[in-house]
């Protein structure tokens, strides 16, 4: 899909995907060691009250699945940047879905930049996790 091609609106339905402990363990070990996400004992003492997920490996779980889809193919450029917010802690065997939507367009000479907003849900409906990336892509050569 070239950068003509995106519309402000068009929205992307992930299917979802499981949070395993087995996946936050490995995870946390190698790049978010703390304890919330590798010591049941202390994760129990804590607000939650129990082991949750790093933040980033939430995402990025969802949101391999929006690169699965492929929907820029050969067009995509490059990352640009992006802005993740939680909301709300993921916990081992949480089922989390998402919605992706183009929100904002910016034309530039051979590229374009296409913001995605990713809205992340788990099981019970509650938001998660919003995400605002930038992508650039190519523009049709005229």
């Amino acid at each position: 899909m070239y950068f003509e091609d995106c519309k402000l609106g068009d929205r992307f339905e992930l299917p979802p995907v499981i949070i395993t402990i087995e996946k936050i363990e490995s995870f946390a070990r190698e790049y978010d060691p703390l304890k919330i996400h590798t010591d049941e004992e202390y994760a129990k003492s804590t607000r939650f009250g129990g082991i949750i997920a790093p933040g980033v490996m939430s995402f990025m779980s969802v949101w391999a699945e929006f690169v699965k889809l492929d929907i820029w193919g050969g067009e995509i450029v490059a990352g640009r940047s992006t802005a993740i917010e939680w909301h709300a802690p993921v916990y081992p065997g949480d089922t989390l879905s998402g919605i992706v939507e183009i929100t904002a367009l910016e034309e530039h000479n051979a590229t374009g930049t296409v913001e995605v907003t990713v809205k992340i849900f788990n099981q019970h409906g509650a938001k998660v996790i919003t995400d605002k990336t930038l992508t650039v892509i190519k523009k049709r050569k005229s």
